[in-house]
């Protein structure tokens, strides 16, 4: 395990809308830009191989200037990839810890890169978090009725044999949420206060509401 004192200074950002990444969680990523296969490349030479996700404030504008960022992501160690026959990748992100922007660098690679502060998120680095007063009947009741409503699939049985944590962590990165709403759930500071943002939303979600009006 990394703590905040081996953990760099700087590192390569990966703005992507709706990407969410969580501490302890896997996340799959088609890699085709050439700044982005340039930034992997650079990666693989460094002893953390880390990728800062973070989700820009407004959707990027093709051949506009680029767009600003969240103040908080997460990091994520590359832990597999693959090539395919035209030159892209798979790779999958290991989340190691959320982070606070700095400040951006400029120049020298074609893609951003920032010096950030982990000090907020030391507890990211530590053991799996729990969640005392998690009612796993209910969510999972009204997890279905949101999935029904959205016309969505999942595998039942892995979802209820999973650690709460897991549980809690996937559903967040992977529920067809906002990127302003992912960002609540990346930001909320325990396990227990993700799902009940989680809760929200989907209760908000089912009774045909704005989520973005609960939030702010």
């Amino acid at each position: 395990m990394k703590h905040v004192r081996d953990l760099p200074d700087t590192i390569p950002i990966f703005p992507l809308p709706g990407a969410l990444l969580l501490p302890r969680a896997r996340l799959p990523l088609h890699i085709f830009e050439p700044r982005y296969l340039q930034m992997l490349e650079d990666i693989l030479k460094t002893p953390e191989r880390l990728i800062g996700m973070i989700q820009p404030r407004e959707v990027p504008i093709n051949q506009g200037p680029e767009p600003k960022l969240q103040n908080i992501g997460c990091a994520g160690r590359l832990t597999g990839f693959s090539e395919t026959e035209d030159g892209r990748y798979m790779i999958s992100l290991s989340g190691v810890s959320r982070f606070r922007i700095r400040e951006e660098i400029s120049g020298f690679v074609p893609y951003r890169r920032a010096r950030v502060d982990w000090q907020d998120f030391t507890r990211d680095q530590g053991t799996t978090e729990d969640d005392p007063g998690f009612d796993r009947e209910g969510f999972m009741a009204l997890l279905c009725r949101f999935f029904e409503s959205m016309e969505l699939s999942t595998d039942w049985e892995s979802l209820a044999e999973a650690e709460s944590e897991l549980l809690i962590n996937s559903l967040s990165m992977l529920c067809p949420f906002s990127p302003e709403d992912k960002q609540a759930l990346l930001e909320a500071p325990t396990l227990t206060t993700r799902r009940e943002t989680m809760v929200t939303l989907i209760e908000f979600a089912l009774r045909g509401g704005n989520v973005d009006e609960v939030l702010q």
